[in-house]
């Protein structure tokens, strides 16, 4: 990093290489991305529908559901599309304003902390609906859903407002090239002239309070859930339980996994194909996976689509 001088211009606009290593393959990537990100808009969009028309879904695990799912279609949006243009060059292509890059950052930051907000309490309910299920409707009204939801996405809406400010604060000089398919935090400071040491601090920071803040209330909630099943006697019972948190302990996996690796670190140094490779993971793969994941593993939910979906259930309406 170099002394800022009042010679050098500021930065305005930005250029995205993505995945420039891979030229000749670039169709190919451009085909793959574009069926995951039209699937996840799919299912996403399916999941939706069929909470909103089914009303054996009316429950706030669905209630839940339904939120997470149309954070996961904002979360890819935000990404996913600018990443595509790229990849065949049209619409600016590679090209984003620094208004732009830092207006998705904050978008990005903001939906991804959301989300994390939001598998707690998911965990929370099942916590309720397993260890206390005579008072759940009480502990887990309409009412709490609404106020739980909303704590959500305003936690998520404040959590990068900080990062933000900071990094608008930063001086890009030159060079204006991410070596990223977004505009991610640690690329990004990577070309700042200014110091970075606060910056990468407070995200660092950040990232820990909301990643621990939410594993805590997960881990927690599970952990009363596991010590409810060792006291249930009858195996079925307890399979049954436990059928009903597994979907969402493994999104908690595949999404907190990445992460914890991504983001809980001090250093911009580290391996950067390497984290898009992981950025991948987590930006456009998981969000494609946890309609399949939730849907595949819960009987309600299949039977709820094939209830909405079928010629019949159409017809009477």
């Amino acid at each position: 990093m170099q002394p800022y001088t009042k010679n050098w211009t500021q930065v305005t606009e930005f250029v995205m290489v993505g995945f420039a290593g891979v030229h000749e393959a670039r169709f190919l990537l451009f085909t793959l991305f574009l069926t995951m990100y039209l699937f996840t808009l799919v299912e996403n969009l399916a999941i939706i529908l069929v909470v909103g028309l089914d009303h054996q879904l009316r429950r706030p695990m669905y209630f839940f559901l339904t939120h997470l799912s149309c954070l996961e279609i904002w979360y890819t949006s935000i990404t996913v599309p600018k990443m595509l243009a790229g990849f065949i060059g049209v619409g600016g292509g590679k090209n984003i304003s620094y208004a732009g890059c830092l207006s998705q950052l904050f978008i990005f930051t903001f939906l991804g902390a959301t989300e994390c907000f939001l598998l707690a309490a998911m965990a929370y309910d099942r916590y309720v609906a397993i260890c206390m299920p005579l008072h759940y409707g009480a502990l887990v009204s309409w009412g709490t859903c609404i106020r739980l939801a909303s704590a959500c996405w305003l936690a998520g809406f404040l959590t990068p407002i900080l990062p933000i400010y900071l990094m608008s604060r930063l001086i890009f000089c030159g060079p204006n090239v991410i070596d990223h398919f977004f505009c991610d935090a640690s690329p990004l400071l990577a070309l700042s002239c200014s110091d970075v040491t606060l910056k990468e601090t407070v995200d660092f920071l950040v990232s820990l309070a909301v990643l621990l803040a939410s594993s805590a209330v997960i881990g927690v909630s599970y952990g009363n859930i596991v010590w409810t099943l060792l006291h249930i006697r009858s195996a079925a019972e307890r399979r049954k339980a436990f059928s009903t948190c597994a979907a969402h302990l493994t999104v908690v996996g595949l999404f907190y996994g990445t992460l914890f690796f991504i983001y809980v670190r001090t250093k911009v140094t580290s391996s950067i194909n390497f984290n898009k490779v992981v950025s991948v993971s987590y930006s456009i793969v998981t969000p494609m996976l946890n309609p399949l994941i939730y849907s595949l593993r819960n009987k309600e939910v299949k039977g709820a689509l094939g209830r909405v979906f079928s010629f019949k259930s159409w017809k009477g309406r």
